[in-house]
């Protein structure tokens, strides 16, 4: 990118995230003008296909709506939302999100921009919907389940009025909290449980009434300009909230960019922080663990104007130390801050307040290894494979070149010749021309071979085979109501969805290798520009099944699921994890038709075009054969042709070069590409 790196630098000092997320913007609309460029090049060209549209659509609409999600986890009182509100919120003079002592947030709350809504909202969901079996994230796309309020973008003080409906609370009869499965008594510390835990040794009767969430989820959309930038911040209440939604833990907050787990510098790492870490955090993060940072928040309370500096530096370091110690993780990875001092110096504009309540530590590790990270993530996910579908389109027009080349030589060369070499030439074309019909027809039975592997490799992904799983999984467990028989439904599930993930792996790499064999033949015999395909990445979605089976013994084994009624276990059991794994076998079925469709069209275009010009050069010379008169005319419209197809392949090379200079850093280094000044590093 074409940003100054002084320039960079020098705004890093001032507001490094804000900074980084600018530069992040900018550099997904650079990306985006790219693939438009292509898709314009393509459209002017006439050379389209509806599979290379489809994915360019897919492309531009992944990379409008894609996100970057930070998630902040923790206990109640350890200063959550103050965190929130002085990381991202500062600039609004106030506290934005409630962040009063006690507990604040308690519902899970989503704060993004909605680009389509064209309006501020919020956005709640009632908490009777948990006794549905629509999954949220099908919620989410039904507004009607949702009650929504709008609140004035201009004014602070009714945002933040309005944003007070996310620690709405209600009474209700514990029945109706246990049929919801909110019966732990940390949702209701009223004084009938309080009372009714105390005398629990003597007295085991239930409340007549407990207090709950009176929303379920909110989302709340305004047009702040980090979030207009993508950036989503997810805002979780407490340890219970995670239990009892488990799609939180086994689905948003795994898929987030960071999370940010607050803990309090007076209280160190409790048990259930311990608790919130191991089972609902660090077990989902699949199998790396960037992103995860553990934020000591609330240092203030150790500063002290009877101590020396340095020696409340040297305490404030000792917790960090200890907390490391506690999480397992890396003392590099815990962050002390005071997000309140920190929130008040940003609004007072007090550098030196701000360099002390160190949140600047934090915010820089966002900008540098969340976004990056992030970069990387939409480059393998979005982008990777259009380098490819760029070079599909040159090298044809590389292939034309070659040949329009070595036909234009061939006519030069007879220019003033005898007839014996016209006719020598043309012998020579009619003995390429059989070798290249016979390559042909090997290759039409190569594809009936091909199509018979890849009907094989869909019915053992497809759709029908999963919800035949799904079907049989259901039966079983709902006849089944022990924790053994729970254990074994999940079990076998998960061990035929994985059996028939490895046969269609398979079944994939037996068509690669004879698609390989295809494209070297081609290349080396009649000299194709061919790139090589990918394999089909079946590893990827084998990984999403075993990470699916590691977060359903997870679940099985929680503490949460132990106390909750067996029927919601179950039914939140196929609502997460179950919904989750066939959407893993869908999105598979999806990217393997694609996959075959990408395989092996290319070598079926410059195939049937390398048939045209050796159909076109042998009526050439046999026009030739006949009259030499037409030789001069002959080679100025071949020179015209190579002129137009060279301004093809210019302008279609400043795409692949735009495109490479959008490539991540380290991804650019992998494949020894020289990498260009990008603005996140």
């Amino acid at each position: 990118m074409s940003t100054n790196l002084t320039d960079i630098k020098s705004a890093l000092q001032q507001d490094r995230f804000r900074s980084q997320m600018r530069a992040f913007a900018d550099w997904k609309a650079e990306l985006t003008q790219t693939i438009k460029d292509y898709q314009s090049w393509l459209e002017t060209h006439q050379l389209g296909s509806p599979e290379i549209d489809l994915r360019i659509y897919d492309a531009l609409q992944a990379l409008n709506t894609d996100k970057l999600t930070i998630a902040f986890v923790a206990e109640f009182s350890r200063g959550k939302s103050e965190l929130i509100n002085a990381i991202f919120f500062a600039d609004y003079g106030r506290r934005l999100l409630p962040s009063d002592a006690g507990r604040t947030t308690m519902c899970p709350t989503e704060l993004l921009y909605d680009q389509e809504a064209g309006q501020s909202y919020i956005r709640l969901l009632p908490i009777e919907t948990r006794l549905s079996d629509i999954s949220l994230s099908d919620l989410k796309a039904e507004t009607s389940y949702w009650t929504t309020l709008s609140f004035d973008v201009d004014s602070p003080e009714k945002m933040a009025t309005t944003f007070q409906e996310v620690v709405k609370t209600k009474r209700v009869p514990y029945e109706e909290a246990e049929r919801l499965g909110l019966t732990n008594e940390e949702f209701h510390d009223d004084a009938d449980t309080k009372n009714n835990s105390a005398g629990a040794e003597t007295n085991t009767s239930k409340p007549k009434e407990v207090e709950i969430p009176y929303w379920r989820h909110a989302i709340i959309s305004f047009p702040h300009p980090l979030l207009k930038q993508g950036l989503v911040v997810l805002d979780t209440p407490g340890l219970n909230a995670l239990g009892s939604e488990p799609e939180l833990t086994l689905n948003m907050l795994p898929s987030a960019q960071a999370i940010l787990f607050i803990l309090s510098a007076d209280a160190g790492v409790t048990r259930s922080d311990l608790e919130m870490w191991k089972n609902h955090i660090k077990a989902f993060r699949n199998k790396q663990q960037s992103g995860l940072v553990a934020v000591l928040n609330k240092i203030d309370i150790l500063w002290d104007e009877m101590k020396e500096p340095a020696t409340i530096e040297a305490s404030i370091q000792e917790q960090s130390k200890s907390s490391a110690r506690m999480l397992g993780i890396d003392k590099s990875n815990v962050f002390p801050v005071s997000a309140q001092k920190a929130l008040l110096a940003k609004i007072r504009n007090n550098k030196e307040l701000l360099e002390r309540s160190k949140l600047p530590a934090l915010e820089s590790l966002l900008a540098v290894e969340i976004l990056p990270a992030k970069q990387r993530v939409i480059w393998d996910n979005i982008v990777a494979g259009l380098d490819q579908t760029i070079d599909n389109s040159y090298n044809p027009i590389a292939s034309q070149l070659d040949d329009l080349k070595s036909q234009i030589d061939e006519l030069t060369t007879m220019s003033g010749k005898s007839d014996d070499v016209v006719k020598h030439l043309l012998t020579k074309a009619k003995a390429q021309k059989a070798a290249y019909y016979e390559s042909v027809k090997n290759f039409q039975a190569s594809r009936r071979k091909l199509a018979m592997q890849a009907k094989i490799m869909f019915n053992t992904i497809g759709m029908e085979t999963i919800d035949e799983m799904i079907a049989k999984t259901r039966k079983e467990m709902a006849g089944s109501w022990t924790t053994a028989g729970l254990k074994n439904g999940m079990a076998v599930f998960f061990d035929s969805a994985r059996d028939a993930m490895q046969i269609a792996g398979r079944h994939s790499d037996q068509t690669y290798k004879v698609v390989l064999s295809i494209y070297e033949k081609f290349e080396k015999e009649h000299g194709l520009h061919i790139n090589k395909p990918h394999p089909f990445p079946i590893k990827k979605y084998s990984d999403e099944l075993d990470q699916l089976y590691i977060k359903a013994e997870a679940y099985r084994n929680s503490t949460m699921t132990t106390v909750t009624e067996q029927s919601f276990v179950v039914k939140n059991f196929f609502v997460s994890l179950v919904s989750h794994t066939r959407n893993v076998f869908s999105n598979a079925n999806a990217h393997a038709e694609n996959w075959l469709k990408e395989l092996i069209n290319p070598l079926v275009k410059q195939i049937q075009e390398k048939r045209e010009r050796i159909d076109q050069h042998m009526t050439t010379l046999t026009k030739l054969k006949e009259s030499k008169e037409s030789l001069k005319d002959k080679m100025q419209e071949l020179e015209t042709q190579r002129r137009a197809l060279d301004e093809q392949a210019k302008s279609l090379q400043k795409i692949r070069e735009s495109l490479q200079h959008c490539t991540p850093p380290e991804i650019a280094a992998s494949k020894s590409i020289p990498a260009p000044k990008q603005a996140v590093h």
